[in-house]
């Protein structure tokens, strides 16, 4: 693995691969690795030819100073870790190579933007994030690009800002990689206090219960999300909701067949975490289709 900290280098780097037309994967991280970031480059290693690990901490989606400075940084255990798993080129730039002075220019997605995440931390915190991807996919010019599904908004914002800025990329959204216990791997997990950490669980528990009532043919919405409230008494919850995958608009009072979005964050002591699950909902009534959909669930619930 060669660690590469300029564009120019990078570029230099894949020129050979691109010219051969062998495909180039990249896999965005903002470091501080774990199981997650390593399910994606083991896709990428799997798909890809060339894979490129991009390594940057990225101010711009940080609203608070202290959380930037708090982000946990280990360069040289992620460097590692990287090259474990296969990674051909770290990419670890510093600041002042992705913005540098006189860096005026902002990437913005409207809409999907907007809801849920937008709400709680801005739709600033969007646009930090579209405006790196951007740059990334233009220093790297990727075939593939991987993205987990832990951050769900993300990955929809992702995909909208490949598809309106005709970023000659595709998308893959690799499946959220979880603990024993079921709570989503995430850099945030090594803040919670062990105490935290068990109250954390209430979050996947929360999205198996909304899973789990509609594979019992429930088709109230209210009462689905009142199934999941119940699981998280003890957290500061920002949101629990039914969306739309694709929109992430909010599911109707009745929850029609097809797939439904469940979204959650909350803060957990002093650390906010969001998860999700996708919940596959019968067309329909029928006993012995919803009894098989429950089966599923919660073989989806055990495994997820």
């Amino acid at each position: 693995m060669k660690i590469v900290g300029t564009v120019d280098e990078l570029r230099d780097l894949l020129r050979p691969a691109r010219r051969s037309e062998r495909t180039i994967g990249l896999v965005p991280t903002m470091g501080a690795l774990h199981e997650g970031h390593l399910s994606l480059i083991r896709q990428a290693r799997e798909q890809c030819e060339v894979v490129v690990m991009s390594l940057f901490v990225n101010p711009a989606q940080f609203e608070e100073p202290a959380d930037l400075d708090a982000y946990p940084r280990d360069h040289a255990r992620d460097g590692e870790l990287a090259a474990g798993v296969g990674v051909d080129y770290l990419f670890a730039p510093g600041v002042e190579e992705v913005y540098p002075q006189g860096f005026t220019s902002r990437v913005s997605v409207s809409g999907v933007t907007e809801p849920l995440e937008g709400q709680h931390r801005g739709t600033a915190h969007f646009e930090g994030v579209t405006t790196v991807v951007a740059k990334l996919f233009n220093m790297v010019q990727p075939d593939v690009a991987y993205f987990g599904q832990k951050d769900a908004q993300q990955a929809v914002v992702i995909r909208r800002l490949a598809l309106d800025l005709d970023f000659a990329v595709r998308i893959e959204i690799c499946p959220t990689v979880r603990e024993p216990d079921g709570l989503a791997m995430s850099s945030r997990n090594e803040r919670l206090s062990p105490s935290d950490r068990r109250r954390a669980t209430a979050l996947h528990r929360a999205l198996r219960a909304a899973a789990e009532a509609i594979a019992s043919d429930e088709r109230t919405t209210g009462t689905v999300i009142a199934a999941a409230m119940a699981e998280l008494e003890n957290v500061e919850l920002d949101y629990f909701e039914l969306v739309n995958p694709d929109t992430l608009a909010p599911v109707g009072e009745r929850i029609d067949g097809g797939e439904v979005l469940a979204v959650v964050a909350a803060r957990v002591g002093a650390t906010r975490l969001i998860d999700n699950q996708s919940i596959q909902v019968p067309s329909t009534s029928d006993g012995e289709q919803a009894g098989s959909a429950k089966q599923e669930v919660l073989h989806c619930s055990a495994r997820c």
